[in-house]
């Protein structure tokens, strides 16, 4: 009785796995099919747009860029170097230290010529207290803005950002990221056609390892030589070029990317600003954007654009990469807890009824299905209680289906806006969208179901995050320029 109670169990669920690889693998096709005539259209759209008539432009709206900063004494001159070239006439930089313990602050006094000054600001968002803003010397007054203060994590030191900022737009970057030139212009880009609507507005991120990097400059691109970057650039293409543009086109848009977002500065405050209690602080925000607005019966738009390109560097070890993903899934688990009540919710729209259903089955209970289902599956095919034909179409569904969604994210990007000029790069990546089946896929896996388990111990902690810095030549300050 014991066995065959063993048996219908294990053959319902490999069922249910295959069933769930189905559902998940036609989403995830749906959004690749939907990204494609987008993207096409922006291109088509874009391709003859004089962006420099933004520059020139009385609408276009004045930017604050937002820079939190802990310990990030490697990176922190090329980002704020980067920041300054900017194609965007009104424009401040807004750099706050969170309490570093590293000489990051010290850096970027001696780099910048900075003196401390007396600023009135409005404490509209709750941040921990200002130990000192500080203005430099050496660039006009008004451009860059350095803000020391006690530490409070990185939503903490974005709301001290947005209270601090002067600008109607604020614009969230990770310190060890990097912005190509015209990123602004074209985030910006949705706010001045439809800038009565468009209250957030989110751009692509990809992964800096491998590229030359030169004063804060993405000089060219290539592929990092490393296994562990290159399948992380497989991941964000992914994520970026075929999701979050599909989930926009239909205005189900619920992540803006916390290393490159745009944000109505208004409507930010309005939502509460940055909760200092989520770990996913980006995903939050934007979820609880939807839900206000929609409960206020507003009409307007979340965007992302595929091509304003934010570099950031991706994690170099197995040990930082698993505390990332960890963390990442905490942070999905504690979004969808925290706004629950939008789930199949017709009230919140294409949010309640689509987007929010997506992360809760397939990207919240996916790791644990995904794990669960191989094991059973194998353990059915061993046991034979499923036959051969069943396990070769679980193969096809899980493995071969999920590299053919992979491949066409990297030939969408290949076609469209062509990053990587050497068709080796090309190859290794389709060549890493097989190798990640065996072994890469089911160890994220496990990082996001032990995040699921850390989650329920009420694990908060976000964990180092190893850098080493980006490859770039020595930086000149600004007054030897």
């Amino acid at each position: 009785m014991v066995i065959q109670l063993w048996e219908g169990l294990n053959e319902f669920y490999s069922f249910f796995v295959l069933v769930y690889f189905i559902l998940i693998n036609l989403t995830y096709l749906t959004l690749l099919i939907t990204s494609l005539p987008s993207i096409l259209n922006y291109i088509r759209k874009n391709a003859v747009f004089d962006y420099r008539s933004i520059l020139k432009s009385e609408l276009a709206p004045s930017i604050s860029v937002l820079v939190p900063a802990y310990n990030e004494e490697k990176s922190i001159i090329q980002s704020i170097h980067a920041l300054l070239k900017l194609y965007y006439s009104n424009l401040e930089v807004v750099v706050i230290n969170d309490g570093s313990r590293d000489s990051t602050l010290q850096r970027m006094i001696e780099h910048f010529g900075l003196v401390k000054v007396h600023k009135e600001f409005e404490e509209s968002l709750p941040a921990a207290a200002v130990r000192g803003i500080y203005r430099s010397t050496l660039l006009p007054f008004d451009k860059l803005i350095v803000v020391d203060k006690n530490n409070g994590g990185k939503s903490d030191a974005l709301n001290c950002g947005v209270n601090i900022a002067s600008s109607k737009l604020v614009c969230s970057v990770d310190a060890d990221s990097i912005l190509e030139p015209d990123a602004l212009l074209r985030v910006v880009k949705p706010f001045i056609e439809d800038s009565t609507r468009v209250v957030a507005s989110g751009g692509i991120v990809r992964i800096v390892d491998g590229c030359e990097v030169e004063n804060g400059f993405v000089k060219s691109v290539h592929l990092s030589k490393k296994w562990l970057p290159t399948f992380q650039v497989n991941e964000y293409l992914r994520s970026f070029l075929t999701g979050r543009v599909g989930w926009s086109a239909i205005n189900g848009l619920m992540v803006i990317s916390g290393a490159f977002g745009l944000f109505d500065k208004k409507t930010l405050i309005k939502c509460g600003g940055f909760r200092t209690d989520s770990i996913g602080e980006d995903m939050e925000l934007v979820t609880r954007i939807h839900r206000i607005l929609r409960e206020e019966k507003r009409d307007y738009r979340v965007v992302f654009v595929p091509d304003p390109v934010c570099w950031t560097e991706a994690p170099k070890d197995l040990k930082t990469l698993s505390r990332q993903r960890n963390r990442w899934h905490r942070g999905l688990i504690d979004t969808m807890k925290l706004h629950r009540k939008m789930l199949f919710n017709p009230r919140y729209g294409v949010i309640g009824m689509l987007a929010f259903p997506y992360y809760f089955i397939f990207e919240m209970i996916g790791p644990f299905v995904e794990l669960t289902g191989i094991i059973f599956v194998l353990l059915s095919f061993y046991l034979h209680i499923v036959d051969v034909y069943f396990f070769i179409l679980f193969l096809v569904v899980a493995v071969i289906y999920g590299i053919f969604l992979s491949i066409g994210a990297i030939l969408l990007e290949e076609y469209t806006f062509h990053r990587y000029p050497d068709p080796k790069d090309i190859t290794r990546l389709i060549a890493f969208a097989f190798i990640e089946n065996l072994g890469y896929r089911q160890m994220t896996a496990w990082w996001r179901v032990k995040g699921g388990f850390d989650y329920l111990r009420g694990v908060v902690t976000w964990g180092a995050m190893n850098r080493s810095g980006f490859d770039s030549k020595s930086e000149k300050s600004p007054a030897a320029r």
